[in-house]
């Protein structure tokens, strides 16, 4: 029974937690068993080598941590790390700000560069700090891929460019807990040396597994990281790995089944279609956001996501109150702006197991909210927008041609 009981189903949209497929939620539908039975470690070791097609890496070696993206987050700064060292990190909204406060908590020299939120990471204050720092301080490069808060995707390919035009030498890590499995993204090819994303996003599992990617530079530096770790130290993996037992400690029985199921998902529908299918989603949105006469948080195209859309609302309307509403009367779940952005937007999630007709129904609900809170929507004008759109481009679904 929900806590707050309504009819049908709940419409979740916001960005993560997202919707749960069906064959996920029965594949973790079982009882307990021995993790150090044959069957667990046989399982784990299948899942390690599937997890790393989804950052698209040969060479990277895979942790499942029981935890989430904050989590991951610690586990990539502290095993390549030590106290003292200089990071440049971007902040561009309010996940890059809590990813930052946590490494100067964790006693790292953070250099931070700011841009206003709604904008993406300034890379030619990049290229400035790196041409700049000859003697190598920067020992590492801390980037989110794509700002849940603001709806912000940066571009990483730009990141290494810059590094290896310098010839710098320094780490590149990447939160990429909102566009992994969602965005394009090259772990090898762009040489990303520790990659992180949480089971609650585009993989579309429960909250509770922390996915960290390690490169072999990012491994060798871990040798030398002076950074406390017991928890999330990969050295305890690593031992595991080679007894060929693979976990230090109790592992998510349910949430590994589940992984199974949701990347046999993933798979089947093939990783570019999943990539291409979230670009038609958030171009669909993007373009009901237009026809609705509001505006998009994110202030060029080049840094729009197709994972979460930022919707600025009038100075007279408070998001919240538009939150609220879709929540309490349509159950429509979408998510609350957050900090510098509080009140003056609202977030359309449009990532993990979801198709056209769901995100139309979602852009309906939104619209009769609009209406609601006093702001002079024209009905089925969004919907149009994107209904049009999706109908001249969305293709057969794959397993069914």
């Amino acid at each position: 029974m929900d806590y707050v009981n309504g009819p049908g189903r709940n419409h979740l949209f916001v960005p993560g937690p997202v919707n749960i497929p069906e064959q996920v939620l029965r594949a973790m539908n079982r009882n307990n068993e021995d993790y150090r039975s044959p069957a667990v470690p046989a399982l784990t070791k299948v899942l390690l080598e599937d997890v790393k097609k989804i950052f698209k890496t040969t060479s990277g070696t895979p942790f499942l941590i029981p935890t989430t993206g904050t989590g991951a987050w610690e586990s990539a700064l502290t095993n390549t790390l030590s106290p003292g060292d200089r990071i440049v990190s971007f902040l561009i909204g309010q996940f890059s700000l809590l990813w930052i406060d946590q490494q100067k908590r964790l006693n790292f020299d953070v250099d931070v560069v700011e841009s206003d939120w709604g904008q993406g990471a300034d890379l030619e204050a990049l290229a400035s700090k790196i041409a700049a720092d000859k003697s190598h301080t920067i020992k590492a490069i801390c980037i989110v891929h794509n700002e849940t808060a603001t709806g912000v995707t940066n571009n990483l390919a730009t990141v290494r460019k810059i590094l290896d035009h310098y010839q710098h030498p320094a780490l590149l890590l990447v939160d990429g807990v909102s566009s992994i499995c969602a965005l394009d993204f090259r772990m090898d090819e762009w040489g990303v040396d520790v990659a992180l994303t949480g089971s609650q996003k585009a993989l579309s599992l429960p909250t509770g597994l922390g996915i960290v990617c390690a490169s072999p530079k990012a491994l060798e530096a871990a040798k030398t990281a002076k950074s406390v770790r017991v928890f999330f130290d990969w050295s305890d993996y690593l031992k595991f790995y080679k007894m060929g037992t693979y976990w230090p400690y109790t592992p998510s029985i349910q949430l590994l089944y589940g992984l199974r199921a949701a990347l046999d998902l993933l798979f089947e529908e093939g990783l570019e279609n999943v990539i291409a299918r979230h670009a038609r989603l958030g171009k669909a949105t993007r373009l009901a956001v237009e026809a609705w006469g509001l505006k998009n948080c994110t202030q060029k195209e080049e840094w729009f996501s197709d994972t979460v859309t930022a919707v600025v609302v009038p100075p007279y309307i408070d998001s919240v109150e538009i939150v609220k509403r879709a929540w309490k009367r349509y159950n429509l779940s979408l998510g609350l702006g957050l900090n510098k952005v509080a009140g003056k937007v609202f977030r359309i999630g449009h990532l993990g197991n979801l198709n056209e007709l769901q995100l139309l129904g979602c852009l309906a609900g939104v619209e009769m909210v609009l209406k609601d809170v006093g702001y002079p929507v024209k009905f089925g004008s969004g919907v149009a927008a994107a209904s049009t759109f999706l109908q001249n481009s969305t293709p057969l679904i794959p397993s069914r041609i």
